[in-house]
């Protein structure tokens, strides 16, 4: 059963512009995935999704494949994973497992990739397996501002409610998606019970979509590595 990682990186970010190509700790940030995925060891092919000769140029150079090029209808700032991914699937027919590996992760770790694969075969009955972490704090918890400016209670059945007795919660980590073929173009809704999770320590985890972001990524790079955390 052929296995690829689908790496989806396009040329345009307002946020932190030219971010796949930036160096992250001296290293183009997307390079990071593709290293992540080569070191693995789990994927038939490494193959990126891009609008952009930049970008699929360094693939390249990197080691990825590049045996397509996105089209400008799925490289936008309002497309989603969903249809990149079922995009990239319709030019892999040999494709039956797929990676989603997001260009923005830097922390992912082969052992987690891995991890997930092994997840989506021991479940045949499931249609993803993607990184989670937990929230640091109940989220029954949460606070919000009302119109006048002051605190309410998210969920005020829960105000008093101790910590200790609600049950743990999760966010998407933001760092990849397994998917089987046949789930990934239906279109299967990613966060449901047909899923399965693929739990982070909260360390591991950083979304990059702003300059403190970015900063906070590399501070946390560079502290994991000092302590044997990461691979280099």
């Amino acid at each position: 059963m052929t296995t690829v990682a689908i790496i989806p990186a396009r040329g345009g970010s307002k946020r932190i512009p030219g971010k796949n190509l930036r160096l992250f700790n001296g290293v183009p940030m997307m390079a990071w995935s593709i290293r992540a995925a080569q070191r693995a060891g789990c994927f038939d092919r490494i193959v990126v999704s891009t609008d952009d000769p930049a970008l699929a140029e360094l693939a390249l150079a990197e080691g990825a494949e590049v045996p397509f090029q996105r089209p400008a209808a799925l490289a936008d700032d309002h497309t989603g994973t969903l249809p990149v991914i079922a995009h990239a699937l319709r030019e892999l027919p040999d494709a039956m497992l797929a990676c989603c590996l997001y260009a923005t992760a830097p922390l992912v770790q082969p052992r987690y990739l891995n991890e997930g694969l092994r997840l989506l075969q021991a479940h045949p009955e499931k249609s993803y397996a993607f990184s989670v972490c937990s929230f640091s704090f109940p989220v029954q918890r949460a606070l919000v501002l009302n119109e006048e400016g002051a605190l309410e209670a998210l969920y005020p059945q829960h105000r008093y409610t101790r910590s200790q007795d609600l049950p743990a919660a999760f966010q998407d980590a933001g760092q990849f998606y397994w998917g089987r073929r046949d789930a990934w173009l239906r279109g299967d809704t990613l966060f449901s019970p047909c899923s399965l999770p693929v739990r982070l320590p909260r360390y591991l985890v950083q979304d990059i979509d702003t300059e403190e972001d970015w900063r906070r990524a590399e501070f946390m790079y560079q502290a994991l590595k000092a302590a044997g955390e990461v691979e280099p």
